[in-house]
């Protein structure tokens, strides 16, 4: 048996695991890159392994660092199974639709320089097509159902808490008369995330790979970050300004929402606007409505018991179309503006931080993650200026980073989550991570548990 760290190792993206079994071949998630260019240019190299020879390919959520390059394989002659949750077939769905189009944008764009420079033309990573051929090869799945990838080799999907549909991916492999039990954590939770359940806690296992993203630091608590969000709030109302909040269209979005109006149910959130400014998000958003069996307790007694629907908000607007979105421009009353992408890459939050950062009444909060070399780092590293569409905007608003609203479990929340695993002292490889965060984070486990822990490097090849 061997596994192939194809992704995700010292870096906080492109999740892609191999794992052989005999002759067979098993990819766990077929992530996308994303951030300073040096790391996307790794998106267009070949894969390390033959597309056609794959048997199989399990996901473990819809984010497109875990699943942005499944067109690109399925284009390259993958035609078996994708086995994930229901949730995160469908939403997968809408991600890689939107993810090719936005490649597709970006290729045109290209090309048009490319014709004026004399330069040959470049073709898409991949295109709308591959990425509506990609879901026809979904094959879902439900929590908790033990099912056969193939011969010898039996996974269940288990509850990460991450996002909706996100799972972490216990696999049995019976091998030359042996047992072996791998996890694969995919991205962990906090355990008092908004709308969805808690991680379930993992069986032990002999193998275990776990993700490290906020391996070396704590969240606040979540009533403190609450506390610091109303307070953000009622200071931009007073300064009459907007607030601009980055946010990743499936998860981070719904949450900020969820959070939204709990405050207005309070009474302390301010007369603002609020406008979801993603279609992608929007489309994400109803079907976290249409997902009812994947919500914790008490958003569950809120919908069903007081009627509350969890994501409705005062004044609140979706805005999918191109003109709504410009139009946001226009508002004199002082808005919330939610917007993707979460790390400022791409997208229309790039106009609404053009049209604010700017301005010193203004408040920018990022509440996720903000991977190095991103439009988002570099503001939250305190920029005086940055670049944005080609022309320099300084930054004279107010830059706040709420860390208590991430999606992802805190180093003392993937210790608490990872201990059942361990109860056999498993082999552990940290993955899914900066290099100082993952380093740290093998260190504590390692100190903590006293269980072989390592972060393996890119395409590192390791054999039991």
């Amino acid at each position: 048996m061997h596994l192939e760290f194809h992704g995700a190792v010292r870096t906080v993206t492109g999740s892609m695991f191999l794992l052989r079994v005999g002759d067979k071949q098993i990819l766990f998630d077929c992530g996308m890159y994303q951030g300073p260019h040096w790391l996307e240019e790794r998106n267009e190299k070949p894969f390390y392994f033959d597309p056609n020879m794959l048997d199989a390919v399990v996901v473990t959520h819809a984010h497109i660092d875990h699943i942005g390059l499944l067109p690109k394989l399925v284009k390259e002659g993958y035609a078996g199974p994708i086995y994930a949750t229901r949730a995160t077939a469908d939403l997968a769905r809408i991600m890689l639709l939107d993810s090719a189009h936005i490649t597709e944008r970006d290729t045109e764009h290209q090309n048009r320089r490319n014709k004026r420079a004399g330069k040959p033309l470049e073709t898409p990573l991949y295109t709308t097509d591959d990425a509506r051929e990609t879901h026809k090869y979904f094959a879902p799945h439900r929590y908790e159902d033990e099912f056969e990838i193939c011969e010898g080799v039996t996974a269940v999907f288990r509850d990460a808490g991450h996002i909706l549909g996100s799972a972490f991916v216990q696999v049995t492999v019976k091998e030359n008369g042996e047992t072996k039990r791998i996890t694969f954590s995919g991205d962990i939770g906090s355990t008092d995330r908004a709308i969805i359940k808690d991680p379930t806690p993992p069986d032990p296992c002999d193998v275990l790979l776990i993700e490290s993203t906020y391996g070396d630091r704590l969240h606040k608590p979540t009533p403190d970050t609450i506390k610091e969000l109303a307070e953000i709030l009622h200071a931009a109302w007073r300064d009459g300004g907007n607030v601009i909040i980055p946010a990743f269209a499936l998860g981070r979005t719904q949450e900020i929402l969820y959070r939204l109006r709990d405050l207005s149910d309070e009474g302390r959130l301010p007369d603002f606007e609020v406008f979801v400014d993603s279609p992608l998000a929007i489309s994400v958003t109803q079907i976290v409505r249409d997902n009812p069996q994947c919500y914790d307790g008490e958003t569950i007694h809120d919908l069903t018991a007081l009627g509350h629907d969890p994501l409705s908000v005062p004044n609140l607007h979706f805005t999918r179309q191109t003109h709504e979105s410009i139009q946001i421009n226009e508002v004199k009353k002082p808005s919330i503006i939610i917007s993707a992408s979460g790390m400022c890459t791409a997208g229309r939050i790039l106009h609404h931080l053009k049209h604010n950062l700017w301005r010193r009444n203004a408040h920018i909060v990022f509440v996720g993650y903000q991977a190095q070399g991103t439009m988002g780092r570099m503001i939250l590293d305190g920029r005086p200026r940055v670049k944005i569409f080609g022309e320099e905007v300084i930054v004279a608003a107010h830059v706040h980073s709420i860390g208590g609203l991430s999606a992802h479990g805190d180093r003392d929340g993937l210790l608490n989550w990872m201990e059942p695993a361990l109860a056999d002292k498993p082999r552990v490889f940290v993955v899914h991570g900066e290099e100082d965060s993952s380093m740290a984070f093998a260190r504590t486990v390692h100190n903590k548990f006293d269980v072989k822990s390592e972060v393996p490097t890119w395409h590192e090849i390791v054999k039991f």
